[in-house]
């Protein structure tokens, strides 16, 4: 049997070594790291940007588990898609006195559906729940239909809904990442957003002298700089769990916990994670001329971490037809890794309409423009103008 010396064994070590050393100096995406986070007590949770829908973290963010009131955030969101805030609720014997935690309504009691909606995100109304879904839904069994055909309308692929209200009941499930997608989604409505920031609201009582006075149960509001929601949650089966968000800088990033014991203490370091490790950065303006007599029809922002600069790629794909409405001419795709993150369309400069006329930055894996056999691809040169090596600079130096 050959017998291996000491100095051939360091010489094949150090060689390998040195082979691993120069694939990543050949390679950087080789050895590109992800940010560390934090160590947190959660059985399931997730991070993520709202304005470009990038999950920043998960932990088991794809495990089923139950979720308590955080059901809640889609009741809410459905029923100001369907609803009418000045509508009158009316307040039916399913909803009255209604187990677990409550506003106190009377049978029979009438209520705006808005003041409604607060009393079921600030103080987690189950009755309030009850009557938002009957009234809007038909039924509660109606209502629960419209939840479901919302998630699978956003995707949310791990998440079914048996109630509005998140008392637990077999086949009432969600995810971490599920949850993160779904407040994404939600922050985007006004109403919505305006609601679960709200500290305490204040509504008419019509069965006593004095009004309603509710206090939001998010603690964050009041502990965390920025915090602006979301929705607390508890069963017995579910344990503790929370969904919160804050806005610095213009970034607003949302965090959800499962099962965790130390929630309050996870979210802040989990928000700090994400405002640390992954800056909200313009990677294209909008209305940047971008070559002569073409136009960005919008901006595009998206987290990133400062190590993935250098892993962005822009590619600019045209339709050869003119007949596009409103002088469309293709897109600009954004690549990060080789993956497409989303596109921005792009118009004749003279035809070009401004933000707020129905175009905007569009989703990530968006359908084509056209046929394969009518567009062409350019990759976009260094040099294709002053205005728009400003953009490509703000990929390192512009953080909003």
């Amino acid at each position: 049997m050959r017998k291996t010396t000491p100095g051939r064994s360091y010489r094949t070590f150090y060689s390998f070594l040195a082979a691993i050393l120069l694939m990543g100096w050949l390679n950087p995406q080789a050895v590109q790291a992800t940010p560390a986070a934090p160590t947190i007590h959660a059985q399931a949770a997730a991070v993520i940007d709202v304005t470009s829908g990038r999950l920043l973290y998960n932990l088991r963010g794809d495990e089923t588990l139950p979720i308590a009131s955080l059901t809640k955030i889609m009741t809410a969101i459905v029923a100001i898609e369907h609803g009418k805030l000045s509508d009158t609720v009316t307040v039916g014997r399913n909803a009255f006195a209604k187990e677990g935690s409550s506003i106190y309504l009377h049978m029979g009691e009438e209520m705006s559906l808005e003041n409604m909606l607060y009393g079921l995100m600030l103080r987690s109304g189950n009755d309030a729940a009850t009557a938002i879904a009957e009234h809007v839904g038909g039924s509660e069994e109606g209502f629960v239909y419209l939840m479901n055909e919302k998630a699978k309308m956003l995707g949310l692929m791990h998440t079914h809904f048996q109630n509005p209200h998140g008392l637990d009941a077999k086949g009432h499930y969600s995810t971490a990442n599920d949850l993160a997608k779904l407040t994404s989604y939600a922050l985007k409505n006004q109403q919505f957003k305006e609601i679960v920031r709200t500290p305490s609201k204040t509504a008419p009582n019509p069965n006593d002298p004095w009004d309603y006075k509710w206090l939001n149960k998010n603690k964050m509001l009041r502990f965390y700089d920025g915090a602006d929601g979301v929705k607390t949650g508890y069963t017995k089966i579910a344990k503790r769990c929370l969904v919160s968000s804050a806005t610095r800088g213009g970034q607003q990033i949302a965090v959800v916990t499962l099962n965790d014991g130390d929630d309050w203490n996870d979210h802040r370091k989990l928000l700090d994670y994400g405002f640390a490790n992954y800056p909200l950065t313009t990677l294209i303006g909008e209305g940047q001329e971008i070559e002569q007599g073409l136009i960005t029809g919008a901006e595009f922002k998206y987290a990133l971490a400062t190590e993935e600069a250098s892993h962005i790629e822009r590619r600019l794909k045209l339709t050869t037809a003119r007949t596009g409405s409103f002088g469309y001419r293709g897109k600009i795709s954004v690549l990060l890794n080789g993956e497409e993150i989303g596109t921005v369309p792009v118009y004749d400069k003279i035809s070009y309409r401004p933000s707020g006329s129905g175009e905007g930055s569009e989703p990530r894996a968006g359908g084509a423009f056209g046929s394969a056999s009518d567009r062409k691809l350019i990759r976009l040169p260094s040099d294709w103008s002053d205005a728009f090596k400003k953009v490509l600079q703000s990929l390192l130096f512009d953080v909003q």
